[in-house]
């Protein structure tokens, strides 16, 4: 509904600078097109997986204390594969700069 609305209220007035591509207005010199190493993807899809399980990871260590044994368990279960996972990473090269 919140997509929807806007489209069918909104004032349509057509314009062929509308679809040209955002400039900021300065002029461009030299190459404007920057190819970046698949590596660093890599390295920041590296760097997503291990952030998301923070939000995981928080919760379990706040309630440490008063969890039953088998909570605890399937914990260790998740951070070793976790380290496995960061192993793997690791030992494919991933993780290096050069």
């Amino acid at each position: 509904m919140a997509l929807l609305i806007p489209r069918l209220i909104a004032p349509r007035k057509p314009n062929p600078l509308k679809s040209e591509t955002y400039e900021c207005g300065i002029e461009t010199y030299g190459e404007t097109w920057v190819q970046f190493k698949a590596q660093y993807y890599i390295f920041a899809l590296v760097f997503l997986i291990f952030d998301i399980e923070i939000v995981f990871l928080f919760p379990w260590a706040v309630a440490f204390e008063q969890l039953p044994l088998f909570a605890v368990m399937e914990g260790v279960i998740f951070i070793l594969i976790l380290v496995v996972g960061l192993l793997y990473t690791w030992r494919k090269g991933v993780l290096e700069w050069v």
